[in-house]
């Protein structure tokens, strides 16, 4: 490793621009560069704070594992310019977060609010649930056969299945669930002019700022609504579980309540369809992979978890250190902020054998696109079981399938994935 642990501002910029992670050899090239170069350096760009870039999958998990010395909530947690960051600070009274999900969150208020609705996302309850997910995944399959042999896989398949059941879980009725989408691909896609609020290149950050804002505000408003009703007339769901949580004796505060129902009603999904569209690219691409998990369907664990890492729909988490800490050589000062990248983990030579390679035999998968230690994702078994039960339908339907055209990944640095899969197919 070189004597000066700072990133090269070619690579700098790579790592902070959407349009990289828009172009997946380009992102591979770049991350493995690093990985080979400068496997834990610093960028010093001048519209944001330095912060160390850190792509090995062994040095993520050591951050990742100590929540105490590298915290979340400090600081921004995702990548956030100089000037938008101050911008958030003036209008939030000092906060660095727009929202405040357990992204956002630290000890000992963490593990408070995650064990709220813990329960309902552990592998016992979700078993109860698993007749439900399989009848809704064969009413997608089934809109496959419908489509008369072609669709757009993402946008006509992948996007919805899981939306159906997260907001089922949540307690959102159906005929919001379009809405529910249209927000989750505005903040999401904030950075992609095909897919924010505005609809076109943002080259003014304010301006998209502000659109993440109204997004926000639109979610906070419905929320809102939803939390009075729970609390009215409580159901069996999630959104009664958040509306009539208490903390310390006390009731939730209404920011902390609409924020926890924004990330189960965002992330709860769009990871899920990232990944399962991811899946079906890779085994369209390699066609002895889908024979094999077609002659074998107890081979789609190793398919599921192949596709998640594939994916890595998140592309990274910052977060912020309490103190001085000696790692790769390096010495991270207190106070210095850090930006966890995923798909470069996933990657990693030393970890992974062939890591280019889509292979649903790898074992083990060590792959941390769940992130690791206390936020470790709250709704990982149920992604897995939403995509087992999806492939158990679909996979003895499907006769052929290929490409119908050139998929699209998002510009987006933070949560990404296709935003189009064009497939032509013939089914049972």
């Amino acid at each position: 490793m070189p004597a000066d642990p700072i990133l090269p501002d070619a690579l700098s910029r790579a790592v902070v621009s959407p349009k990289t992670y828009a172009n997946q050899a380009t992102m591979d090239e770049t991350f493995a560069r690093i990985r080979a170069d400068y496997p834990l350096a610093k960028t010093q760009l001048p519209d944001f704070e330095p912060f160390w870039f850190v792509s090995k999958h062994a040095d993520i998990l050591e951050i990742s594992r100590q929540n105490d010395v590298f915290l979340s909530g400090e600081m921004p947690t995702t990548l956030t310019t100089k000037s938008v960051d101050q911008k958030v600070r003036q209008q939030t009274g000092g906060s660095p977060h727009l929202i405040r999900t357990l992204v956002q969150m630290d000890a000992p208020d963490h593990p408070k609010f995650r064990h709220m609705t813990q329960a309902w996302f552990m592998p016992q309850n979700l078993r109860k649930l698993e007749d439900q997910i399989r009848k809704i995944a064969r009413v997608y399959v089934d809109k496959m056969v419908c489509m008369g042999g072609q669709c757009d896989f993402l946008n006509d398949i992948a996007l919805f299945f899981p939306l159906r059941v997260i907001m089922e879980i949540l307690g959102v009725p159906e005929v919001d669930e379009p809405r529910m989408l249209k927000l989750t691909q505005e903040l999401f896609g904030a950075q992609d002019p095909e897919m924010n609020r505005s609809g076109g290149e943002l080259e003014d950050e304010q301006k998209a700022l502000a659109d993440i804002q109204a997004v926000l505000m639109d979610f906070f408003m419905y929320f809102n609504q939803i939390t009075e009703a729970r609390r009215a007339n409580p159901t069996e769901d999630v959104a009664t579980v958040i509306a009539n949580a208490t903390m310390d004796g006390q009731p939730i505060g209404a920011f902390e309540a609409v924020s926890y129902y924004t990330i189960i009603a965002t992330a709860g999904h769009d990871t899920t369809s990232s990944s399962t569209a991811a899946g079906l690219y890779g085994l369209i691409q390699n066609p002895d992979q889908l024979a094999a998990v077609q002659n074998d369907l107890d081979r789609i664990s190793g398919l599921v978890d192949e596709s998640i890492r594939w994916a890595t729909p998140v592309r990274h988490f910052m977060r912020s250190a309490t103190k001085d800490y000696d790692l790769r050589g390096q010495t991270i000062q207190k106070g210095d902020w850090l930006m966890l990248s995923y798909p470069s983990g996933n990657r990693d030579e030393d970890v992974f054998e062939d890591p280019y390679a889509f292979r649903i035999d790898r074992t083990p998968n060590r792959h941390l696109a769940f992130g690791y230690g206390a936020h470790l994702c709250l709704g990982q078994h149920l992604a897995k079981l939403e995509m087992r039960k999806f492939w158990e339908e679909l996979l003895p339907r499907l006769k052929s399938v290929e490409f119908a055209g050139e998929p699209k990944l998002s510009e987006a640095n933070f949560v990404g994935g296709f935003k189009n899969l064009p497939i032509r197919y013939v089914m049972d």
